[in-house]
């Protein structure tokens, strides 16, 4: 049953639930798309305000994400870094309290191993909670789904690797980068 619509008023009809359909006054919409694609006109990355206008927009965003994605890299390796600092320093810390044994030279010898490895899991835990941050939007920015994000995604991670990643397994231990 076709329904002919061609002699109703649409002037006076409200439209406001249109909204996001674009703004004319606006300029131009963030293109998102949800499958596989080259195309990168009015690609938006992440933010609204990171939006690809032109090819040299796209160039200098792209050279941005294998920097982005390397500062990933280069991030874990300083975590790693801390983390064997820190074994190293807990192995030589006294065992008790100085000022246990040594109450007046307590601020000389320094603190003992729990005390070091309580205050060291508190700075794990940010570094831990950066290191994930930083992850989910590296796979937020490869959910663009555009093919040369996806591109400088593995490039910058690679050449993270391969600047930072020197005494690293090559496998990684999460899912998501």
């Amino acid at each position: 049953m076709d329904m002919d619509h061609s002699s109703h008023d649409h002037h006076m009809m409200d439209h406001s639930s249109h909204a996001g359909h674009g703004d004319m006054g606006s300029g131009p919409m963030c293109n998102m798309n949800m499958l596989f694609t080259w195309d990168a006109t009015d690609l938006c990355v992440v933010f609204r305000q990171w939006h690809i206008t032109s090819t040299l927009s796209l160039a200098v965003s792209l050279v941005a994400i294998v920097g982005i994605c390397a500062g990933y890299e280069a991030l874990r390796e300083a975590t790693r870094r801390y983390e064997a600092v820190l074994s190293q320093r807990v192995e030589t810390a006294p065992l008790e309290s100085a000022t246990e044994t040594f109450p007046l030279l307590a601020r000389d010898i320094g603190q003992n191993r729990e005390q070091i490895t309580r205050r060291a899991h508190i700075i794990k835990a940010a570094l831990y909670g950066v290191q994930n941050f930083y992850a989910f939007m590296i796979m937020l920015i490869f959910m663009t789904y555009n093919g040369w994000v996806m591109i400088a995604v593995s490039v910058g991670a690679g050449l993270g690797y391969l600047v930072f990643g020197g005494s690293t397994p090559v496998t990684k231990e999460t899912a998501c980068h």
